[in-house]
Parts: C-alpha cells; sequence; structure tokens
C-alpha cells in the first residue's frame, strides 16, 4: 500500500506537483497568516463574502503550510486542499468542501 508520500511523489511524476525543500521560515508564516485572518474571518460587522475570503486564504496558508512541511509545491491553487488526505490525513469529505469552497471562490472573483 502506497504511503502518503508516496502518493505525493506520484503526483509530483505527473507534474501536479514540485518538489521543494521544506523550510521553516515559509511554514511558520504561513501558519500566522492563517492566524491572523481567523479572528477577522469572525468578525459579524464584516460583510458575508470579505469573511469567506478571509476564511479561505487562512484555510489555503494551512493547506500549503502542510503540503510545504511535505517537501512540495503546487502552482495550482486548489491541488493543496486536494492533498490534504496525504499532507494532514483529512477525510475526502473535509478536502472536498474546502475544495468546494475553492470552485466559490473562483466564480466570485
Amino acid at each position: 500500500m502506497p504511503t502518503s508520500q508516496d502518493q505525493l511523489r506520484n503526483l509530483q511524476k505527473i507534474g501536479k506537483l514540485k518538489a521543494e525543500p521544506p523550510s521553516q521560515v515559509e511554514f511558520d508564516g504561513l501558519v500566522r497568516s492563517a492566524k491572523r485572518k481567523l479572528p477577522d474571518a469572525e468578525n459579524p460587522a464584516l460583510s458575508p463574502d470579505s469573511r469567506f475570503i478571509l476564511a479561505y486564504d487562512a484555510a489555503h496558508s494551512l493547506a500549503l503550510a502542510a503540503l510545504r512541511w511535505h517537501g512540495f509545491r503546487s502552482e495550482a491553487r486548489y491541488i493543496v486542499f486536494q492533498v490534504l488526505g496525504y499532507t494532514v490525513s483529512f477525510p475526502a469529505a473535509r478536502w472536498r468542501f474546502l475544495d468546494d469552497c475553492h470552485q466559490k471562490r473562483n466564480v466570485a472573483l
């Protein structure tokens, strides 16, 4: 049975991911970015659209941090959500929800 790292390497082989050594500085920056945005996303004084974008951006930062932790990067934003099953063992229903949010974000832009 392939490991999560094997699955990520397979995605690299088909060009969906690029191998890049992890950077603690980048990882920490992505986590800090998410931590700054999440409280704002809970602010009821902001419009629902603004709150959605803030929450989406925070989720994307954390998902990218997980991917970078494993030594990969993607040029496609949606991939970071689709590989959450491999990077943080998210169940399919959770990463699919975030992938749906990504699609809604693209429609709204």
